[in-house]
């Protein structure tokens, strides 16, 4: 592929990591929902550290009152998720802490909640976290990275919407 074959059509639209880790592939993931990407295309990352932020310019949509998950719709209407863990709601917020609000605009880079990670792991959880693109079937040419480590706000998912 040449480069002007790159560059033909719409310039791809990015999202950052939301959390420091190890990128993975999200057929990886342990759970079926992520894993077949019934909720959407995504990536998955083996968390460094508990800090979860803002992977785009947008509005908190969706936050769940357990803290271990966020939803936000980004500038041009993409729908994401970011899911701390897996089956961590059954932990009914205990570990995590949420710092922002509902219809709360949010800037790429934001700090969206943090989770106690030893304490998720301890308590039997598995911490990987997916960022999920609830509504891929509206994008094309979505592409993610599936290794390598990330850190906060680097490029992980491209897309054209």
């Amino acid at each position: 592929m040449g480069l002007f074959d790159f560059m033909k059509g719409k310039k791809g639209t990015s999202l950052g990591a939301p959390i420091k880790g190890e990128c993975i592939p999200i057929s990886e993931v342990a759970d079926p929902t992520f894993a077949e990407e019934i909720l959407g295309k995504g990536i998955a990352i083996k968390p460094a550290d508990g800090k979860v932020f803002a992977p785009a310019d947008g509005t908190i949509s969706t936050l769940f009152p357990t803290g271990h998950a966020v939803g936000l719709t980004t500038l041009d209407g993409v729908e994401i998720l970011v899911h701390v863990g897996l089956d961590t709601v059954q932990l009914k917020g205990e570990h995590f802490k949420v710092t922002v609000e509902a219809d709360q605009e949010v800037k790429k880079g934001d700090l969206l909640l943090e989770a106690d990670l030893e304490e998720i792991r301890k308590a039997g959880y598995d911490t990987v976290t997916p960022m999920i693109i609830c509504n891929s079937d509206e994008l094309t040419d979505i592409k993610c990275k599936t290794e390598g480590t990330a850190d906060i706000g680097d490029e992980v998912i491209t897309y054209v919407k």
